[in-house]
């Protein structure tokens, strides 16, 4: 994978992936397993999933910086709960987001996601990057370290943990495990790999 930006004065050539940086690794090896090594990957910070209506003008922003440098840009953002705010931007600077509506769904398989439909509407998912950054982002992000008496009124409605994973990784698992434990929810895992993300990012071939 090129980590470089092509030198302003030359033609625009290549192609450019603006991901959220919680998909950095999944994103890196899909590129790497496709041979896309004429795709190079930028990410904004994966905590701007804490703040989704940041998220759209921050794509924005990416891809006006990088216009002209490169042939083609997509965006590996599904819609994030910007509640189709990164869709309108999308269509108003000309480039192409991964269907879904959430990085779940796309791990899953997007069609395969929604026909689950009110099944999983009891289940909080994790993803292989929650379930490494679960402390930092749930426990920390949510104060659930200082006041656990919180815990029943975020997670009160769910009766599941469901890790999608997109590794074979004992200890990752181990991870979601506890995490579900913690949460006072049952586990379940379900083996997704990459999802949708290697079709979308083939397209740039």
């Amino acid at each position: 994978m090129n980590s470089t930006r092509p030198d302003d004065a030359r033609p625009a050539s290549g192609a450019l992936v603006i991901a959220c940086g919680a998909l950095a690794r999944e994103i890196g090896a899909a590129l790497r397993l496709s041979g896309l090594d004429h795709v190079t990957l930028t990410c904004l910070p994966a905590l701007l999933h804490n703040r989704p209506e940041r998220i759209a003008e921050a794509v924005r922003g990416a891809v006006r910086e990088n216009r002209g440098r490169y042939r083609t840009i997509a965006v590996a953002y599904a819609d994030c709960g910007t509640g189709g705010a990164l869709d309108a931007v999308c269509r108003e600077e000309g480039v192409e987001r991964i269907p879904g509506p959430h990085c779940y769904a796309f791990f899953s398989g997007t069609e395969a996601f929604l026909a689950r439909g009110d099944a999983d509407m009891d289940a909080f998912f994790l993803t292989d990057f929650l379930a490494r950054q679960f402390d930092t982002l749930v426990v920390e992000g949510l104060g659930l370290d200082r006041h656990p008496e919180l815990r029943d009124l975020y997670f009160g409605n769910y009766r599941r943990l469901v890790y999608l994973a997109q590794t074979d990784d004992a200890g990752l698992a181990a991870k979601a495990a506890a995490a579900a434990e913690r949460l006072g929810l049952a586990f379940e895992m379900r083996r997704t790999g990459l999802g949708d993300l290697p079709a979308f990012l083939a397209r740039l071939a």
